[in-house]
């Protein structure tokens, strides 16, 4: 009743309301007497009209600016995603993708589209947006930099650092000096050139190794920790140096370039003694996420903005002053982290990439013409890796470093990434490089990027390294479980199915509890404090639960890799994990843009081809959760929780003979936890087999009255609840599936195991 009188009062007010303005516009028409309106009469016709206005609005500068976002953002994330699967890092991916998109691929073969998306007339547009991302990206860098550490490992830091600047440095002013009357502009002084293609030469890129130390974990190694320390002291010194060297090129002359550096000076003097104590207060005021208000996230986001203007107008560029408001920061992680997750996705997925792009419109790799041009180029890549990787190797082997460590130094320090990016544009922008040099120095800022990661596998085979994984999770034991969980109240569920399965064994079996974050998400300045928090939850179910656990914390740009990998070398009998949650599931597009994922995924197609997976598998778990129970070599068990509490009661249903290996866990929980077992099937293949039979029978005999079967009827829902734990085979948990069982809706927790052994 109450819904039909809602739908009669809608109804009316609707109607009623159409009416009023019907007549209020036609009493208006009467006013339009005396005031030479005209209606102009298209000869287009409607169809004509509407696409001519949809022409018009296709064309806004808003509508192309919106158009070359999307475009960007999409191109960038793919290859963004195909250089992680290649194991380079993301960033890789996206500059490639700006480059892609210029004059040098996409401008080339089909104009027309570039310039229907890239009209001359959009990029000030782009490039002020893509200003404003890396106005926001030197803020980040600044406040991922942890002076804390810089601190402790000074000497030693300080040392390597500037050697892997001076060296780059001066190779880079020698090198100009040969270049100079070839590539120079002709209105730019020599000193400008050299110096800009000094400081190129020595920029090592602090965010993309951070998150290469992270990924190879060694972050809590010596060697990390040196590394970071390095490169953060690497970053503030470039930076410092790149500030000096933009005030010389905009000054003109060096006696002009003084009160620039002076006025620099003041403005570093202002944010250290007045700037960053008056922010440190506020963080002590604010420092829990719920008392961090509109007003005072405002207050530091201002100090960004003034930091940004004051530095653009003394002549040092907008994005010292970005990095000079982030290093500033109170040096509280807890409270930088709030910053940065309130910064981070806007800047580094929607914003940056733009960035990467306008690089790319730039980048015209036609211009290297001639063979000569790409030995110059070939030359300018030598330079900028004796001078990098060279100088810092040496100065980390003086300092006492072993030839492997040093050489790791070396190759990590070598790594440019968008920083070099930033310096060129910053360099064009001032006009002091050509269009050819400024191409030559983006190849060179790729292929010291992209060699990095095969550098250091080179350095760890010359020197025989040893596997990533620590040497307590290579351990012989009987039973090895391997604990894989996302989600740290998962992970208190899979210890207690673990400790299901070997709480009486003792020293005959082990658990590794793992979680492996992934890269993107991680910070290096915070990854203890993540790790603990993530572990704090298993821990204390190990404690109650009298199991020993070994813990094991990673970071990586490919999770499932990783645990198959960690679970094959370390030699483990199971892998326990919990189901992904796909972002492609519960809906036609998610599960269109699920299928395309599924077929560009190169690790896919190899499956495909060797016949482990098929095309078009329906499957009842997300891509990620199919592909550990696929590629590993390594028995794997899928936990779906339904409010697991004991295995008290364990269900097995076997829809083939195949299903026998099922037994062998089933005793396990028999053995430790003295569980009852009930087999259930309705196939004759089951019922009559003589390898079933046999192993229900040992069970019985080792355990007797823990295990019986059940051939025949229908399970009722009250048995259905009264069990612990339902134990099936993957194949038979999509037969189920597919056979839409009807007493699926109230089935326990199920373990969903793959025998891939």
């Amino acid at each position: 009743m109450d819904k039909l009188k809602n739908s009669i009062f809608y109804v009316t007010v609707i109607s009623g309301c159409s009416l009023l303005m019907y007549w209020i516009i036609i009493q208006g028409r009467l006013l339009e007497t005396d005031r030479n309106i005209t209606v102009q009469i298209s000869n287009k016709g409607q169809w004509g009209e509407f696409l001519a206005s949809m022409q018009h609005n296709i064309g806004h500068p808003l509508a192309i600016l919106l158009a070359q976002i999307i475009t960007i953002v999409i191109t960038a994330r793919l290859f963004g995603w195909f250089a992680n699967k290649i194991g380079q890092p993301s960033v890789i991916g996206e500059m490639i993708a700006g480059i892609f998109l210029g004059p040098s691929l996409v401008g080339m073969y089909f104009p027309e589209f570039s310039d229907l998306l890239f009209p001359a007339k959009s990029l000030g547009n782009l490039q002020f947006l893509s200003q404003i991302g890396l106005i926001f990206f030197m803020y980040i860098v600044g406040m991922e930099l942890d002076l804390k550490v810089l601190k402790n490992k000074a000497h030693e830091a300080v040392v390597i650092s500037h050697a892997s600047i001076v060296f780059p440095f001066v190779l880079g002013v020698g090198f100009s000096y040969y270049i100079y009357r070839f590539f120079a502009p002709d209105n730019v002084q020599f000193l400008s050139f050299s110096l800009f293609i000094g400081i190129a030469m020595s920029i090592t890129a602090f965010p993309v190794l951070a998150r290469i130390v992270q990924e190879r974990g060694i972050q809590k190694t010596r060697l990390g920790t040196i590394v970071i320390t390095c490169a953060a002291a690497d970053d503030i010194t470039a930076w410092c140096l790149l500030a000096v060297v933009i005030a010389i090129v905009k000054a003109g002359s060096f006696v002009s370039a003084l009160y620039v550096i002076a006025l620099s000076v003041l403005y570093v003097l202002l944010m250290i003694r007045i700037v960053s104590p008056f922010l440190k207060r506020i963080a002590e005021l604010h420092t829990s996420r719920e008392s961090l208000g509109k007003p005072v996230v405002a207050i530091f986001f201002l100090v960004l903005i003034i930091s940004s203007y004051l530095t653009e107008i003394i002549g040092i560029h907008a994005l010292f002053g970005a990095f000079m408001a982030g290093a500033i920061m109170p040096d509280n992680m807890k409270f930088r982290n709030i910053f940065i997750e309130k910064v981070e996705d806007v800047a580094l997925v929607l914003l940056l990439p733009l960035f990467f792009v306008f690089t790319g419109l730039r980048t015209e790799i036609g211009l290297l013409n001639d063979i000569r041009l790409w030995q110059i180029t070939g030359l300018i890549i030598v330079v900028a890796v004796a001078g990098k990787f060279i100088g810092s190797a040496l100065a980390a082997k003086f300092v006492g470093q072993g030839w492997k460590d040093s050489l790791t130094i070396g190759a990590l320090m070598n790594t440019r990434g968008l920083m070099e990016l930033v310096v060129l544009n910053i360099g064009y922008d001032l006009g002091v490089l050509s269009p050819q040099i400024f191409a030559m120095m983006v190849i060179m800022a790729l292929s010291t990027t992209f060699m990095t990661g095969p550098a250091l596998d080179l350095i760890d085979w010359l020197f025989k390294s040893s596997s990533e994984i620590p040497e307590e999770l290579a351990q012989p034991s009987k039973f090895k479980i391997l604990i894989s969980f996302v989600n740290p109240k998962k992970g208190r569920k899979l210890l207690r199915l673990a400790n299901g399965m070997v709480r009486k064994n003792g020293v005959n079996a082990s658990i590794t509890a793992m979680h492996i974050a992934p890269i993107e998400e991680l910070h290096h300045y915070d990854t203890e404090e993540y790790e603990k928090e993530k572990f704090s939850m298993v821990v204390d179910e190990a404690k109650q639960l009298n199991q020993k656990i070994t813990t094991y914390f990673k970071a990586s740009g490919n999770i499932i890799s990783d645990v198959i990998d960690v679970a094959e070398t370390g030699d483990f009998d199971l892998v326990l994990s919990g189901v992904r949650k796909s972002i492609y599931e519960g809906s036609l597009l998610g599960k269109m843009l699920g299928f395309t994922t599924r077929i560009i995924d190169p690790e896919r197609i190899v499956n495909q081809i060797m016949g482990k997976e098929n095309w078009l598998e329906a499957s009842p778990f997300d891509e990620q959760t199919v592909s550990l129970l696929t590629r590993s070599n390594v028995p794997v068990g899928i936990l779906i929780d339904r409010d697991l509490k004991d295995f008290s009661k364990i269900l097995i249903p076997m829809y083939s003979e195949k299903d026998a290996f099922l037994l062998k866990y089933a005793r396990k929980f028999v053995r430790n936890t003295d569980a009852q077992i009930t087999l259930f099937s309705t196939e004759e293949a089951v019922r009559d087999s003589l390898t079933i039979r046999e192993l229900v029978r040992s069970v019985n005999q080792e355990f007797p009255n823990h295990i019986r079967t059940i051939y025949e009827g229908e399970l009722t829902k009250p048995f259905l609840q009264s069990q612990g734990l339902l134990l099936i085979s993957y194949e038979s948990w999509k037969k189920l599936l597919d056979d839409k069982a009807p007493w699926l809706s109230d089935i326990p927790s199920s373990l969903v195991l793959n025998e891939n052994r």
